[in-house]
């Protein structure tokens, strides 16, 4: 535990010259230097506080093992002594389970918003139906979640399901917890089309991006090529007479993004541009993932969106993750929107294979 104390230690440091700083008028003045080091701050508080914990509670357990062996006279204080000892040492515990964890590597896109993409994949109206349930069972859990949900793009089907629908989720810490639901869904169930009772089985791919800042990437302009054109949609006589239509290709990927969604040129633009360079990233992103995965295989899966990750069995109310082996008999409760209990199994477990390799390294 040595090494660890001295992150700590650093941490606290850290942190105590953080709290000078955004004191500091000169700071204070500087809107965007104050913005971040107060992130930075508040990233670390939570740390800070656990280990100061740690350390009253480590002081408090040697003073009892002290008294201890200096033999105590009354045996109810021996005993309370004792008991003391015992329960100091199970907090020990997990408040040093509880502070590795803490400072494993931080993914740097955790606090950030994301963009999802979820299409209808095998199995035709089917599984067109179930990218629209996958749709509302997201939107409920951001509900949940205090966050904003806002669909940016969506290619509907006639039986009232969609081919494919993105949509921008915003609030605190998203990429997070939805970063574990990329890839492919699949779904157990009798169709509504289908009149011998025969379950069907259909799937749905989920792709989540973080949403991506100038600063995050840089995308020269030379390499996007824009294309103009009157909107096809539903909208009255502005869409049918203007060219408000948006289609971005990045040159170097061949990645497409087409926006007519709003009804100026300009406001489909910026929305055409966040989503490209989400994809972009995303792509980039892919080709390290699949280096990487070349020399060691995460728990959790590679992220790829052909990666069958989950299945949906309405027959028997059950949901199974498969990267990790969590069943539950609760799809009825996870199709409305409680994903907590597979999101946080799926974080624990991520946080269990990274202290391994941690520990192996």
């Amino acid at each position: 535990m040595d090494e660890i104390f001295d992150k700590l230690q650093a941490v606290v440091d850290r942190y105590d010259e953080l709290n000078e700083l955004i004191s500091d008028p000169e700071i204070i003045a500087d809107t965007q230097k104050f913005m971040k080091l107060s992130k930075e701050e508040a990233d670390l508080r939570d740390t800070v506080a656990a280990f100061k914990k740690y350390q009253k509670v480590t002081g408090q357990l040697n003073d009892d093992k002290d008294m201890l062996r200096e033999k105590i006279d009354d045996a109810d204080l021996e005993t309370m002594v004792k008991d003391e000892i015992s329960d100091l040492t199970d907090q020990k515990e997990k408040l040093e389970d509880q502070l590795k964890v803490m400072l494993l590597p931080k993914d740097p896109n955790d606090d950030k918003n994301i963009i999802m993409e979820i299409h209808g994949a095998a199995g035709g109206d089917e599984a067109s139906l179930f990218a629209a349930d996958l749709f509302s069972m997201y939107s409920k859990y951001a509900e949940r979640q205090g966050w904003q949900v806002e669909v940016v793009d969506k290619n509907e089907t006639e039986v009232g399901g969609f081919k494919e629908i993105a949509l921008m989720i915003t609030g605190d810490k998203v990429y997070s917890k939805l970063k574990y639901e990329n890839g492919a869904h699949r779904v157990q169930r009798v169709p509504v089309t289908e009149s011998a009772g025969r379950v069907h089985t259909s799937t749905a791919t989920v792709g989540v991006m973080p949403e991506e800042e100038d600063v995050d990437i840089d995308i020269d302009p030379k390499d996007i090529r824009v294309d103009v054109y009157r909107s096809s949609g539903a909208g009255g006589q502005h869409i049918n007479k203007t060219s408000s239509a948006v289609r971005m290709t990045h040159l170097p990927t061949g990645i497409v993004v087409a926006m007519q969604d709003e009804r100026s040129q300009q406001q489909n633009r910026a929305k055409a541009m966040k989503i490209l360079k989400a994809r972009v990233y995303d792509y980039y992103a892919q080709r390290e993932q699949d280096q990487y995965n070349a020399e060691r295989k995460s728990a959790i899966g590679t992220g790829d969106r052909s990666e069958r990750i989950r299945t949906y069995n309405y027959p028997q109310n059950r949901v199974t993750d498969h990267r990790i082996g969590l069943t539950i008999n609760k799809l009825d409760r996870v199709m409305n929107g409680e994903l907590d209990e597979i999101i946080d199994a799926l974080i624990l477990s991520d946080q269990a294979k990274k202290l391994e390799n941690l520990n192996n390294e």
